[in-house]
């Protein structure tokens, strides 16, 4: 898979917000959209991976799973590892045990479900909680598990069938999302939406959809069309950035902007568009390349700051903490 600079500038596009957000600066009132951006990279760039080892006779199932261990366990374990000390100096008796639960889960690829059954992302609680991030990636593991399985028993079928299916997974899953994010139902059914595959893989999807697209069509091949593309959907991520909030529901039909403004950028952010320079200037680039150690990072250290500092952070030190996440960062992604 040629090597693409422009999609680690989206990496940093959508790392930078969440952390912004999770330390509480308002201008970022929709900075949890970042997770939505990299369900959507992450679906294009494994479903390539995926189609085109397939397509070529080398596609194996354990040699997937083993690269995706490689690539995410080591620096998870690192960064659960240290903070066990923390936690063990640190927080109140039912708090540990709450910690040794999230342990166990995120090492079982689970944890969104346990923090479905305890919180709500947005509720006070979640903020203490330092392992609550790891939510987004057990969405993901378990995307994992079953997509590959998914795509060699429907191979043979071609790619028309394929994208009907999925498309039918898509519409349910999104309907079903909407539904539970916009009536009034009981708040564990809104807080599942929030945290399950079911009501979450359509936006993995959307990288799929794109990924088959580009295999079949490559990119578009007018200039002014990729760049008008480009420019619309960077515009609808920074929208939801600065726009969405924790009142917008969450995912639901709100949730498009993003997730097709990151499509949008996948398939038209080409070379000689602005969008395309601006994501793959350096400093972007080099954000993203530790954006998934930044991400790992971020939440442990605000978490555990605010348990032992709870009312004395102000807006400098959260300022100092976010450097400190992307200096840690570096080091584990070293």
């Amino acid at each position: 898979m040629k090597y693409r600079p422009e999609i680690d500038g989206l990496r940093a596009l959508a790392v930078l917000p969440v952390i912004l957000f999770h330390a509480g600066f308002e201008w970022f009132s929709g900075g949890f959209i970042g997770v939505d951006v990299f369900f959507v990279i992450s679906g294009y760039l494994i479903t390539t991976i995926i189609i085109t080892d397939i397509a070529e006779g080398k596609f194996s199932i354990a040699n997937f799973y083993e690269r995706r261990a490689r690539r995410i366990l080591p620096a998870l374990f690192f960064m659960m590892l240290v903070c066990v000390p923390f936690a063990w100096f640190w927080l109140l008796p039912g708090d540990l045990k709450n910690f040794g639960q999230s342990l166990i889960a995120v090492t079982s690829f689970v944890s969104n479900v346990v923090f479905w059954l305890d919180i709500g992302y947005f509720d006070t609680a979640a903020e203490l909680k330092p392992l609550l991030h790891t939510w987004s990636l057990a969405v993901e593991e378990q995307y994992y598990i079953l997509f590959p399985v998914f795509l060699l028993l429907t191979w043979r079928l071609g790619p028309k069938w394929i994208i009907a299916l999925l498309g039918i997974i898509f519409i349910v899953s999104l309907g079903i999302a909407h539904f539970a994010t916009t009536s009034s139902v009981h708040p564990k059914i809104l807080s599942g939406a929030f945290f399950l595959l079911p009501t979450r893989v359509w936006e993995l999807l959307i990288g799929v959809f794109i990924a088959f697209y580009l295999a079949q069509k490559k990119y578009l091949p007018s200039h002014e069309v990729n760049q008008g593309l480009s420019l619309l959907g960077f515009g609808m991520v920074i929208y939801s950035i600065f726009v969405f909030s924790e009142e917008t529901p969450f995912p639901s039909f709100y949730t498009l902007i993003p997730t097709i403004g990151t499509g949008l950028l996948i398939i038209s952010a080409v070379p000689q568009t602005l969008v395309h320079k601006l994501l793959s200037f350096s400093i972007m680039v080099n954000v993203g390349l530790i954006s998934y150690s930044a991400y790992l990072w971020h939440q442990p250290v605000l978490a555990f700051t605010r348990y032992r500092l709870f009312e004395g952070i102000t807006d400098l030190y959260l300022v100092f903490l976010c450097a400190l996440v992307f200096a840690v960062a570096y080091i584990s992604w070293r």
